[in-house]
């Protein structure tokens, strides 16, 4: 085979996959249907994954390597020190009601916040971008950096977490609201406006029935993920079991960490359970 063959192949195969291909229908017309891009689409991703592996040094050798220790520390994770129960209790019951009034908190600032947001109540376009943007710029703060902030300033204790779970809480709500107060139906808002309603009362007996069941979803969801941030807030001085789960690591105590994990998990599933009920409900 020479090598102007060889050429000709060569721009064939490449025509085959990444050029469009021209198709004569039945009646003499032609079509042109666009080649498929998985090709393209799987070698970048494969690359993509050969290049994370060598930046992170992933090592599946050194996985193999210390499987043993793995298990070692399940089973004692899963032989938890029972012992170990009433020392446990109080810090999960601070951390518990740290999730609940944090979420309550952040909740009803909220929802006040997602109606300035919404372009469809609030015309005014500077108003509900800058409300927007400080809500974007909370939601990428991690829970961990507020609290220690909170921490720094308020002193060490459950009051910084709440205020944590608060702000965290209010800033996940507020974005989830004002997108679905964006999608409701307006009508009986713009009734009520043309009788004579301002924009609150119109709101609140238009718009509020519309968008309530959504929002104490919204709500009871936070607390479901409140519940096990404020767990790991203790790291940062924040309080709850966040503080005995980080004891524990370090003393390397853990059949005494799978007790707060066992009792953690057992109330993380109960307030699943609730709120799933509570859903239900509302729907």
């Amino acid at each position: 085979m020479d090598e102007n063959t060889s050429s000709v192949l060569k721009l064939t195969w490449f025509d085959k996959i990444f050029k469009p291909q021209v198709i004569t229908l039945a009646n003499g017309h032609q079509t042109i249907r666009r080649r498929s891009r998985t090709p393209l689409i799987l070698a970048l991703v494969l690359a993509a994954i050969v290049l994370s592996f060598r930046m992170t040094e992933f090592n599946f050798a050194a996985i193999a390597r210390n499987f043993d220790k793995l298990l070692d520390l399940f089973f004692k994770l899963f032989h938890p020190k029972w012992s170990y129960f009433s020392k446990v209790v109080g810090p999960l019951v601070d951390t518990v009601k740290m999730s609940i009034l944090g979420t309550l908190i952040g909740c009803l600032v909220g929802l006040p916040v997602a109606i300035l947001a919404s372009s469809n109540i609030n015309k005014n376009a500077v108003v509900v971008s800058a409300f927007r943007f400080i809500l974007a710029l909370i939601r990428t703060i991690p829970t961990l950096v507020i609290a220690l902030v909170f921490a720094l300033i308020y002193g060490l204790g459950t009051f910084a977490g709440t205020l944590a779970i608060a702000l965290f809480t209010f800033g996940i709500v507020a974005k989830m609201l004002y997108e679905s107060i964006e999608v409701i139906d307006m009508g009986p808002f713009e009734a009520m406006e043309a009788l004579g309603a301002d924009k609150f009362q119109a709101f609140w007996s238009a718009c509020m029935p519309q968008i309530l069941p959504v929002y104490l979803s919204h709500s009871l969801y936070c607390f479901e993920m409140n519940v096990r941030a404020s767990a790991i807030l203790g790291y940062v001085g924040a309080g709850g079991l966040g503080i005995m789960i980080n004891e524990r690591i370090g003393w390397r105590d853990y059949n005494g960490l799978g007790m707060v994990l066992l009792m953690l998990f057992v109330v993380v599933v109960a307030i699943e359970f609730f709120s799933e009920y509570l859903r239900k409900k509302l729907s």
